[in-house]
């Protein structure tokens, strides 16, 4: 397999290196991630500015390229330029913390998988929930690493449909022996107390974004509901983001051509 492989923490995250150690014993892997941590930029992509890829040294010894791009952006480079068109699957992560129910809306991560979703290349976002209180400076990737390699591997075999990617999300468990799996939908998770209110040194105000979690119990089969059980969430998500419930409704609002006043009959 040619494995593109990128995040949202930057080129120097412990979870991405990780992740391409065990990718290596599945294919060869190609490393396209930020030059620096570009978490919650959602799947926006650079229009206003050159784009570049800077080769970088991995601490293993291992090559790979450092853009100053989004993820998404690393992801449309990586394939087109550094692969040649050439890759069969999309890694983003390992992530440092959860992207679980509507947090796909703002995660880098889970962008850089839709990207290659976007291009038609099957793809994978991978999260680590780590909580509040444990720094990623202290934890090891490597035991949950190994199962993105499995994934792949399973990826290989049996195929995903088209412009579909999965979002993995792995509970911290440092002490377990197993985790169990579950295919989940996706979950409900708000964020409130959202805009920090602050002062500079000379009274100006000015505001800090980020929130926290509401504390609601999460529902049954959603990925949220997984990962506070203890198992590995995989969620299929696909990009086609239309309401079908609600079209019959709307189709039941009488409408009328619109009527464009002053144009000529």
């Amino acid at each position: 397999m040619r494995i593109l492989l990128t995040n949202d923490d930057g080129v120097q995250a412990a979870g991405l290196h990780a992740a391409r150690r065990a990718l290596a014993h599945v294919g060869e892997v190609f490393v396209v991630a930020p030059e620096r941590p570009r978490s919650a930029v959602g799947h926006s992509i650079t229009l206003h500015k050159p784009l570049r890829l800077t080769p970088v040294a991995l601490p293993d010894g291992a090559e790979g390229y450092a853009c100053n791009g989004t993820p998404a952006d690393c992801v449309a480079l990586g394939y087109e330029v550094v692969m040649g068109g050439r890759c069969d699957l999309v890694v983003s992560g390992i992530n440092a913390g959860a992207n679980l129910g509507w947090d796909v809306v703002y995660s880098g991560t889970v962008a850089g998988a839709r990207e290659g979703a976007v291009i038609g290349i099957p793809s994978l976002a991978v999260s680590l929930c780590l909580p509040e209180n444990v720094p990623a400076g202290t934890v090891s990737f490597e035991p949950i690493a190994a199962f993105i390699g499995q994934v792949a591997t399973r990826i290989q075999q049996h195929r995903l449909p088209p412009h579909v990617l999965l979002n993995i999300n792995i509970p911290y468990r440092p002490d377990a022996s197993e985790l169990p799996i579950a295919i989940t939908r996706q979950g409900r998770r708000e964020y409130v107390n959202r805009i920090a209110v602050r002062e500079d040194p000379y009274g100006r105000p000015y505001y800090w974004l980020g929130g926290s979690v509401r504390p609601e119990e999460p529902e049954p089969g959603s990925d949220v509901y997984a990962v506070q059980h203890g198992a590995i969430s995989i969620t299929p998500i696909h990009l086609d983001m239309t309401a079908y419930s609600l079209m019959e409704t709307l189709q039941s609002w009488n409408w009328e051509p619109f009527r464009v006043e002053g144009a000529t009959p």
